[in-house]
């Protein structure tokens, strides 16, 4: 790629940016939330999103010819294959059916010989096999029948991958935060799939923030800050560090430490008692969960992916159908009753946040207001003692705009609308929604999914300023087991669907770990 430049409505996003990449060789692109890596990456897969807001400027070559993507099939034809940091799925398609899609192979029959190729059938063992090969290229295991709507997100990350891997013609293959949502066994073994490919003449480019996994798999590493290429590095010359310290111009404590033990206080009062939850929630195990949450911790729930922890919080607020006797604050909250919890001053930020946490068309004004003015009547002006209600502008924008400037949301204004907005920036718009609603209790699952190594420390810091400050207790549900001991103060670890263990956060990552695979299903 070569001078590469881009602006969005008048917001210059790159500026000149130039790299190589050879056959075979896996490129980590590294930049903080906003650099620009997701829309240099769009350019080259020739996203529609590039040609309908004025094109770009620069040159593509593949193979030292001058390329012109108009449209991803432009760029599917030449071998680039691209796995998005959202899901591109078909919701009522199976895992097979998605990963297939398009290029599905067929029977001829008495029918379609006389009629015509269009009246084929589907070959479904043929799928079911190719399917199953692509998936197991990447060394994990996933229901290749399930329906893409019914699935976790870890599971539908692994069918975007294998919807490309099962491609015959792919050279280049573009992974945009492929790990977000993995565990960390299921993130080395998509790991393992990337060197696989390179040791097959696949060229990759791996984005994502995890840099320990840029420097485990990639041969050489692109740091790009405030759309300009800032590194162009062999990995094996770098460290975590220096790529931090690149990408964000400063130097950035890495959070590696755990904190000293704290004191638990023995008087602390029981919040939040859970009793024997189940939930049926597709592809999470939650079958016996007994819990109990101190007033005004941070517990983390954390395990192996699968096991449960994600379904706790998704089954309590009524997001899947759920079972067993959850009591908050003295009262017993009924299940499978999404605004009954909300009433009760519960929040729920969620992992899923584009299907889940945001109104994608909306501007950043009303994705954090609108749940406060909906369940709190905040932000409204009353008449006639509330006859009549009208939305209090002034108020929106300065609740908007303290969580901008809290969280540093990169944004032209208050105004834009969240699909705009990258990923990770998205995330902290979920948080800021939470935060609006000032509640009692908040659930946070994955928090720092596709934030970047600079704004995660501080999202993290925003969560423990929210619990000290506004003596919130909040229930963090993490895949990163580093992130939940520098943040909590007790972690419960699920495992089989119940809680295996709880442990303070200065426990050792090996008893963590005794306790994650204690009861594995």
């Amino acid at each position: 790629m070569r001078s590469i430049k881009k602006d969005f409505f008048g917001n210059q996003v790159l500026t000149d940016i130039n790299f190589t990449l050879g056959e075979g060789e896996v490129l980590g692109l590294c930049g903080e939330n906003g650099a620009g890596k997701s829309t240099l990456m769009k350019i080259l897969f020739g996203m529609d999103v590039i040609r309908e807001t004025g094109g770009y400027e620069g040159d593509i070559f593949i193979n030292g010819e001058k390329a012109v993507f108009n449209t991803p099939f432009d760029a599917l034809k030449a071998g680039i294959g691209m796995v998005h940091q959202e899901f591109s799925l078909i919701p009522g398609f199976t895992a097979t059916e998605n990963i297939l899609l398009n290029r599905e192979p067929q029977r001829r029959n008495v029918v379609s010989q006389i009629f015509g190729d269009r009246l084929n059938t589907l070959d479904y063992k043929e799928m079911d096999r190719r399917s199953a090969e692509a998936i197991k290229k990447m060394g994990v295991e996933i229901d290749a029948k399930m329906v893409i709507s019914s699935m976790p997100v870890g599971h539908k990350q692994f069918t975007e991958i294998a919807r490309e891997l099962s491609k015959d013609q792919l050279k280049l293959l573009i992974l945009d935060e492929p790990t977000a949502v993995l565990t960390e066994k299921e993130a080395e073994a998509l790991l393992e799939s990337i060197r696989g490919m390179s040791a097959q003449g696949i060229s990759v480019i791996f984005i994502t923030h995890r840099l320990h996994e840029i420097l485990a798999v990639c041969d050489k590493v692109v740091v790009m800050r405030d759309g300009h290429v800032v590194r162009d590095v062999p990995a094996k010359e770098t460290s975590v560090d220096d790529i931090t310290r690149w990408m964000v111009g400063r130097d950035v404590q890495s959070g590696s430490a755990v904190p000293e033990a704290k004191a638990e206080p023995s008087d602390a009062k029981t919040i939040m008692s859970i009793k024997n939850l189940w939930v049926d929630m597709p592809g999470e195990t939650v079958r016996n969960v007994s819990l109990d949450v101190r007033e005004g911790e941070i517990l983390g729930i954390g395990g192996l992916a699968g096991q449960g922890k994600l379904g706790i919080p998704n089954g309590i607020m009524g997001l899947y159908e759920a079972g067993g006797t959850v009591v908050f604050d003295g009262q017993e909250i009924s299940l499978n009753n999404p605004r009954k919890c909300l009433d009760s001053s519960l929040a729920f930020v969620s992992e899923d946040r584009r299907g889940v946490g945001l109104l994608l068309d909306e501007t950043l004004e009303w994705n954090i207001a609108f749940p406060a003015m909906q369940i709190q009547d905040k932000f409204l002006k009353k008449l006639f003692g509330g006859a009549i209600k009208w939305r209090d502008e002034k108020g929106i924008h300065a609740v908007t705009q303290k969580y901008i400037d809290a969280l540093q949301i990169r944004c032209t204004s208050s105004k834009q609308k969240a699909k705009e907005l990258s990923g990770g920036n998205q995330q902290k718009v979920c948080l800021a929604k939470a935060f609006a609603l000032e509640p009692k209790f908040l659930f946070v699952s994955e928090p720092t999914r596709g934030i970047d190594v600079g704004a995660k420390s501080l999202v993290l810091e925003a969560l423990k300023k929210f619990n000290r400050e506004s003596g919130v207790t909040v229930v963090m549900i993490s895949s990163e087991l580093e992130e939940l001991r520098q943040t909590c103060d007790r972690i419960a670890i699920v495992s089989g669907g119940q809680v295996s263990g709880i442990l303070p956060a200065a426990a050792s990552s090996e008893e963590f770990g005794t306790l994650m695979i204690s009861q594995v299903v």
